[in-house]
């Protein structure tokens, strides 16, 4: 293939699907340090039996994008956030870090080898990036893993928004995703597991999803599914909420930092409080998948509450999308140090 050449994909309409691209890394650590890391063809994982992974839960993860540019050049996103983000993960989970300059190499790497998958520009798709990391080994107590495997591997993935930014439907769920105090701001497998019942429950009655409160007394909004919430006030502030059990996500405090250094906002982590929602002007959830996604109306109760609106997204909700999306695509002039070019142009 030629420089920047890519695969012949339907790109306008892929969807968020595991693709078995050429090449993932891989890397081991055993006896205090990490060994044989590279890339590799194969797709499978072999563990012992006992791992801790399969019993007690022991893996974390990371999620994030490369973006191809008008030039060619392909963009990492703030990826030394994420690897900050998985090391305090391992902390908590009593895992090995990863080091930064290993995982960003690693993020490289990948991205290099499986280049042909990056979509072109202005498609609006990406090449999503996963990083794990597991305990292994042989192991039947409750105790830490002797043996770890970290890895990432990719797949292109389609825009987020087919048609357009459309606000959807959310509704409070009952059940908590994370304890207060727990695992809530590490990005480990249990809290998934946790929100799977809740979100097919959310799915059945006809929302986009289940909106998480606080697992002390259930009257503060935490997190939105997976990702996390903020809200545009009537006065013009930027709000998102602050708890130990809210996962820090890469996108909030990106837009913490646009609403305030961009566009002169008040930009706020504090308490939303469900019965403080008319304050709110506008509301969405973002994260890596959608960046933003607006909420239209939000179910608590017997009450349905009704943003910005059902059919249409707010004006600041926009800004603030076209001006990160920009960012990450090479677009808009970045922040120092928010980008990582993977592949030059």
């Amino acid at each position: 293939m030629t420089k920047h050449q890519t695969v012949d994909l339907d790109w306008e309409n892929l969807g968020f699907e595991y693709m078995d691209l050429p090449y993932r890394y891989r890397a081991f650590w055993k006896d205090g340090a990490w060994h044989k890391a590279g890339l590799t063809e194969d797709s499978t994982v072999a563990m012992n039996e006992g791992s801790p992974v399969l019993h007690y839960g022991q893996a974390a993860f990371e999620g994030l994008k490369a973006y191809r540019c008008k030039d060619g050049s392909v963009n990492l996103f703030r990826p030394d956030q994420n690897a900050k983000r998985l090391q305090n993960s391992c902390k908590r989970l009593l895992m090995p870090e990863v080091p930064e300059e290993m995982f960003v190499d690693a993020l490289k790497q990948v991205v290099k080898a499986n280049e042909a998958y990056v979509p072109p520009y202005g498609t609006g798709a990406t090449l999503y990036l996963r990083p794990y990391i597991i305990g292994v080994g042989e192991n039947i107590g409750v105790h830490p893993a002797s043996e770890y495997i970290f890895s990432v591997f990719a797949m292109p993935v389609g825009s987020y928004f087919k048609g357009g930014m459309v606000p959807t439907n959310f509704v409070a769920s009952d059940y908590d995703r994370a304890a207060h105090k727990g695992t809530g701001a590490s990005k480990v497998g249990g809290n998934y597991a946790a929100s799977l019942y809740p979100g097919e429950k959310a799915h059945k009655a006809g929302f986009s999803d289940a909106i998480y409160l606080d697992p002390v007394e259930h009257k503060k909004i935490e997190e939105v599914g997976s990702a996390n919430f903020f809200g545009i006030t009537k006065d013009g502030k930027f709000v998102t909420p602050k708890s130990p059990s809210i996962l820090p996500s890469v996108t909030k405090y990106s837009l913490l930092y646009l609403a305030k250094e961009r566009f002169g906002m008040e930009a706020v982590e504090g308490d939303v409080y469900v019965d403080e929602l008319d304050n709110f002007a506008e509301a969405g959830a973002c994260g890596t998948a959608a960046v933003i996604s607006p909420i239209g109306g939000f179910q608590v109760g017997d009450d349905f509450h009704v943003f910005y609106s059902t059919t249409e997204v707010g004006p600041v909700t926009k800004k603030l999308y076209d001006e990160l999306v920009g960012i990450q695509f090479g677009d808009r002039p970045a922040p120092e140090g928010w980008i990582v070019k993977a592949v030059e142009a």
